[in-house]
C-alpha cells in the first residue's frame, strides 16, 4: 500500500510537471511571435505591433483568435487523414523533446525530493535526436498530402535539409559526450557545475551545433523550405486555420526547445554562474531561481535566432547543402578526433 502511495504521488508530480512545461512552451512560442516582430521593428527602425493592448502585448492573442476563426479548408484532391496528421506530428514532436531536459535543481516539497525533470533517462541525448528526426515526417506528410507540387518540393527540401544537418549536429555532440562520459542530460549539467561549462572546452562544437539548430528549425538563413519567391509559401501552403497554426507554433516551439538544449549542453543548464547553489539547499525558491536562469539563457539564444533572421539573407539551396556536407560534417569530424586525442593524452598523464 505504501509503495502504491509513492507511485501515485510520482504520477501526480509528473503530470503537473508535464502540464507546466507544455504550457510554458506554448506561451513562449506565442510571445516569440510578438518578440520577433518587435526585434525586426527595432532592427529596421520601425515600431512593430502597438495596437492590440499596451505596447501591442495582446497581438499574439489576436493572431491566435484570427487562426481559430478562419475557415477550415481541406483540398478535395488531398489525402484527408494525412493532411490532418502532418501538423499534428509537427506539434507533438516539437513538445516531446522537453521530456528529458532538467529544468532546475531538485526541490524539497513536504519532505519529498522532486526533480524538475520529467524523465531522467540514461540515453537522454539519443532520445532528443530520435524525436527531432521524427519532425521530418510532419513536414513530408504535410507537403505530400496537400497534392500540390510546390508544397511537395518544399517538403522534400525540408527533409533533405534536416537529415543533412542532423549528421553534423550529432557529430558535434560526440565530442561533448566523450568529455562528460554520459548520455544522461542531468549528468551533463552536473559535470558542467563541477568542471566548468562545455562551451569552454568545445567552442567549435557549440558553433556547429548552433548552425545546425538554425537549419533544423528552418530559420533564416536556412529557411529554404519556405522560400516564398520560389515556392509561393512552402510545405504548409494549402493549410489554413489552426492546422496552419500548428505548423507555425511548432517552428517557434522548436526554436525555444533548441535554445534550452543548447543552454543545457554547452552553458551549464540551470547552473547559476559564479554561485554554489548547492549550499542553498533544496528549497522551492532555489529551484525557481535555477529555472529562471535556464530560461534567461534560452531567451538569449531566441534573441540571437531572431537577430540573425533579420540580418542575414538566405542561402541558395546548393549553398545550403554544400555547407552541411562539405563544411560542417568535416569540421565536426575533425573536432571529434582532436577531442579524442586530447582526452587520451590527458589520461596518459
Amino acid at each position: 500500500m505504501y509503495l502504491l502511495q509513492i507511485d501515485l504521488w510520482l504520477i501526480v508530480e509528473k503530470f503537473i510537471l508535464i502540464g507546466a512545461i507544455v504550457s510554458i512552451a506554448l506561451v513562449v512560442a506565442m510571445y516569440s511571435t510578438y518578440a520577433e516582430r518587435k526585434v525586426a521593428a527595432f532592427l529596421q527602425d520601425r515600431i512593430g505591433p502597438n495596437r492590440a493592448g499596451p505596447f501591442g502585448i495582446l497581438q499574439p492573442m489576436a493572431d491566435g483568435l484570427k487562426l481559430f476563426m478562419k475557415e477550415e479548408i481541406i483540398p478535395t484532391v488531398s489525402s484527408k487523414f494525412l493532411f490532418i496528421l502532418g501538423p499534428m506530428l509537427a506539434m507533438i514532436t516539437a513538445t516531446m523533446t522537453s521530456a528529458v531536459i532538467p529544468w532546475g535543481t531538485t526541490i524539497d516539497i513536504a519532505g519529498r525530493q522532486v526533480p524538475l525533470q520529467i524523465a531522467d533517462v540514461n540515453i537522454g541525448i539519443l532520445y532528443i535526436f530520435g524525436v527531432v528526426s521524427l519532425g521530418v515526417y510532419g513536414i513530408m506528410i504535410g507537403g505530400w498530402a496537400s497534392n500540390n507540387k510546390f508544397s511537395l518540393i518544399s517538403s522534400v527540401r525540408g527533409a533533405a535539409q534536416m537529415i543533412s544537418y542532423e549528421l553534423a549536429m550529432g557529430l558535434s555532440l560526440i565530442a561533448v559526450l566523450m568529455i562528460v562520459g554520459s548520455l544522461r542530460m542531468s549528468a551533463i549539467v552536473e559535470y558542467q557545475i563541477q568542471n566548468g561549462w562545455n562551451i569552454i572546452y568545445q567552442p567549435l562544437g557549440f558553433l556547429i551545433f548552433f548552425v545546425c539548430a538554425m537549419a533544423e528549425c528552418n530559420r533564416t538563413p536556412f529557411d529554404l523550405p519556405e522560400a516564398e519567391n520560389e515556392l509561393n509559401f512552402g510545405y504548409h501552403q494549402e493549410y489554413s486555420s489552426m492546422k496552419l497554426g500548428f505548423y507555425l507554433f511548432a517552428e517557434y516551439i522548436n526554436m525555444f526547445i533548441s535554445s534550452v538544449v543548447m543552454a543545457t549542453l554547452f552553458f551549464g543548464g540551470y547552473d547559476i554562474p559564479f554561485v554554489d547553489e548547492a549550499a542553498w539547499g533544496n528549497a522551492w525558491w532555489v529551484g525557481l531561481i535555477s529555472f529562471a536562469v535556464l530560461m534567461a539563457k534560452a531567451f538569449f539564444f531566441i534573441f540571437v535566432f531572431m537577430w540573425i533572421r533579420w540580418t542575414i539573407p538566405r542561402f541558395r539551396y546548393d549553398q545550403l547543402m554544400d555547407l552541411g556536407w562539405k563544411k560542417l560534417i568535416p569540421l565536426a569530424l575533425a573536432n571529434m578526433l582532436i577531442t579524442a586525442v586530447v582526452i587520451l593524452l590527458l589520461m596518459k598523464k
